[in-house]
């Protein structure tokens, strides 16, 4: 028989919240993150706003920060979330199970550019007058500024060794990048790897933040961010039919996968079981998904065989609810063709009106959302919900928390590329 999966751990440092708790209250409350860029002057860009992380205290997850400083914000939110995550978990100690079965899955984004180190060198390298910067002045001038140790963090895999090495986690360590899907697909391999039997537990998520003036301004010149300036508080929308594109987020979250026989035998507390999993592409374009959202069905179709669901089994989807004109009605679409006439009696919220897109690490914070709502019979609103759009006529929880019980979650996550995962959550029965 296949190995059960059960989440006995979570943690997230979110726009919203240092822990699930926060994040999911303020969900419920209807809360926004999304105010004025405090990181950078970002007063001559289109977009000038996005859901920032406020408040994080590095020390308070790290006896020892100095040898971490050199890390961008990605990493040090992570290790955060990591804590938090072993620590609910009782995995904190590492005498505390064979750390050789425990390893990390990470969806990491890109660690933080050196942005005043690069564009000061393409200033020393760039004549009065002149258009373009010299190769050769340039490559001497950012030699000559450029910390070595700050940019291999720039690379996506560093992140998910400090972890291994700083919680002496020494199973599988292994890190993707699949944009907007990518914490999800973690989630999901790491699941397969308890149920063939290669781990016993894993640490698994992501971290991401793209709030540099690098990060901005390439959304920007996609079309893909919110241009609603006057009015920061009401810019994510998802589904409605004003919407003009996603508010940019950053953070982290981890979740501790374990076989379920495992957890038993330490007596751990069992949040949720982990029962489906489902990964497409789209095979269609680098940004826009399928428009009748083709590799969005097969994905959600793909999880609930999986976790041998019905499409009448799953009492709420937490959908990937960009704020995007493309990606809101594809998803709306594949949502339909999968579950029929039932679609339009589950009850489906964005959770990114509230908290922004957080990029890779935006599907493991929406996971744990699912698993609070699980637990406490709440789901959370779409918030920002005003006008209807004809393409997205579905049950969207329009601004107000509501009252439910479900035993079953379907939570989505669709990537730039074209990339798809859909996984399912259940209420553990032994």
């Amino acid at each position: 028989m296949r190995r059960r999966v059960v989440i006995t751990g979570m943690g997230v440092i979110t726009p919203l919240g240092h822990s699930p708790a926060e994040l999911y209250a303020s969900q419920l409350e209807g809360r926004t993150a999304v105010a004025p860029f405090t990181r950078f002057d970002a007063r001559t860009m289109p977009t000038t706003f996005a859901s920032e992380v406020k408040g994080f205290e590095f020390h308070r997850y790290l006896k020892d920060t100095s040898r971490y400083s050199h890390c961008g914000v990605n990493t040090q939110f992570a290790i955060g979330a990591t804590k938090q995550a072993l620590e609910a978990a009782g995995l904190l100690d590492e005498g505390k199970g064979d750390r050789g079965r425990f390893g990390v899955y990470l969806g990491s984004g890109e660690g933080a550019e050196d942005f005043p180190a690069l564009m000061n060198s393409v200033g020393v390298a760039t004549e009065p007058g002149a258009s373009t910067a010299d190769p050769a002045k340039f490559c001497a001038a950012i030699l000559q500024v450029l910390d070595p140790l700050r940019e291999a963090e720039v690379e996506m895999h560093t992140t998910v060794g400090h972890l291994g090495e700083i919680f002496a986690l020494d199973g599988p360590n292994i890190a993707c990048q699949t944009a907007c899907a990518a914490s999800s697909q973690a989630i999901g391999e790491a699941m397969d790897l308890i149920r063939c039997g290669d781990a016993d537990v894993m640490a698994a998520g992501g971290a991401h933040s793209m709030l540099h003036p690098l990060g901005i301004a390439g959304f920007n010149r996609l079309t893909a961010l919110s241009q609603r300036n006057d009015s920061p508080r009401t810019a994510s929308r998802p589904f409605d039919l004003t919407r003009d594109g996603f508010v940019i987020g950053e953070g982290a979250g981890i979740i501790i996968l374990e076989e379920l026989e495992h957890a038993k035998q330490r007596g751990a507390t069992i949040y949720a079981e982990l029962t489906g999993y489902g990964s497409t592409a789209d095979a269609y374009r680098m940004t826009d998904p399928h428009p009748q959202g083709k590799g969005a069905i097969r994905c959600m179709a793909e999880a609930l065989k999986d976790a041998g669901l019905k499409p009448a089994d799953i009492g709420y989807i937490n959908a990937h609810g960009t704020s995007t004109q493309a990606n809101d009605s594809a998803e709306t679409a594949a949502i339909k063709a999968v579950f029929g006439p039932q679609a339009y009696n589950i009850p489906v919220s964005s959770s990114k009106s509230m908290l922004g897109h957080l990029i890779a690490a935006a599907g493991v914070a929406e996971l744990v959302i699912c698993v609070m709502a699980l637990r406490k019979g709440v789901l959370p609103p779409t918030i920002n919900y005003q006008t209807p759009d004809p393409d997205c006529d579905l049950d969207y929880i329009p601004n107000v928390a509501r009252e439910k019980r479900v035993d079953h979650i379907l939570s989505n996550s669709f990537g730039f590329g074209g990339q798809n995962i859909s996984l399912t959550l259940s209420r553990f029965r032994d």
